[in-house]
């Protein structure tokens, strides 16, 4: 990041933010002291962390390839992105089609430094950024480099992993979803990952402690909650289920890993 960037004022190094706890997870080096101390106490608590944001990751590059090859999907919307990390939504995407096009959107202004200078597709296919909040969903939907980037006459798979966990329930998060999914056509698909505290409720009300120390709001569901929020959908098999469990691949072992040291639902579904 450049000097010019921070000197804006736009980005505070003094408080931890879920997407720099989260590179921190991957073993990234776009953080800073606060984040990394904050996710130091996460790792305390719940020793697995990294191991969660890992298996996390593999649920994403299974149902991106899914999705671009199985299901023929050409436009990704990834809603709270992250700093990116190699490889990349649009990376996994465009390897199976090259011209497929993504557009990622976050809220952290350091998302968006990193994002611009990385985030560049195959020449066939296209990227592209939208700086909003998904707590505001028609920022996003209207936003002009959506608008120039995507056809929302054609099916669009929707990403939301490891985000509406910090979404609390005051702030509507189902409505939220709603929202999106009503704004996307026919045969578009919605891919999400969430926390839960079905397996160590325990552990979990640590985890969030943590994260209301740091400011930072963070709500765990249960799979009957996650799968709220695939209502009126077509869920692809297996449905709501443990990541590492969403059709693994050859050479995964998902039976080794243990449903605590992840704690996470994930699903894919369909727009009918």
């Amino acid at each position: 990041m450049s000097e010019q960037d921070l000197g804006r004022g736009r980005i505070d190094t003094t408080k931890p933010h879920s997407a720099r706890m989260y590179d921190y997870y991957l073993n990234g080096k776009d953080h800073y002291e606060a984040d990394a101390e904050a996710a130091a106490k996460v790792l305390a608590v719940h020793p697995t962390v990294k191991l969660n944001a890992r298996v996390n990751r593999g649920f994403i590059h299974r149902a991106t390839r899914w999705l671009a090859g199985e299901a023929g999907i050409r436009q990704f919307l990834d809603i709270g992105t992250g700093i990116p990390t190699a490889p990349n939504l649009h990376q996994v995407a465009q390897s199976v089609a090259p011209d497929a096009r993504v557009v990622y959107t976050d809220n952290d202004p350091i998302v968006l430094v990193y994002a611009q200078a990385l985030l560049n597709g195959t020449p066939e296919g296209r990227t592209a950024y939208v700086e909003a909040d998904v707590r505001e969903p028609q920022k996003i939907i209207t936003a002009p480099e959506l608008l120039e980037t995507l056809d929302l006459d054609k099916p669009v798979a929707m990403s939301v992993n490891a985000l509406f966990h910090f979404i609390p329930e005051e702030a509507k998060p189902y409505e939220i979803v709603r929202e999106l999914v009503d704004a996307l056509p026919s045969g578009s698909y919605l891919m999400m990952s969430h926390s839960t505290h079905d397996f160590s409720a325990d552990t979990w009300r640590k985890v969030i402690e943590v994260y209301k120390e740091s400011g930072i709001p963070f709500i765990t569901r249960s799979k009957t909650e996650v799968a709220r929020f695939f209502e009126g959908m077509e869920l692809v098999d297996p449905g709501v289920s443990e990541p590492h469990f969403w059709k693994p691949e050859a050479g995964d072992r998902p039976e080794d890993i243990r449903s605590a040291d992840i704690s996470m639902w994930a699903g894919v579904a369909r727009k009918p």
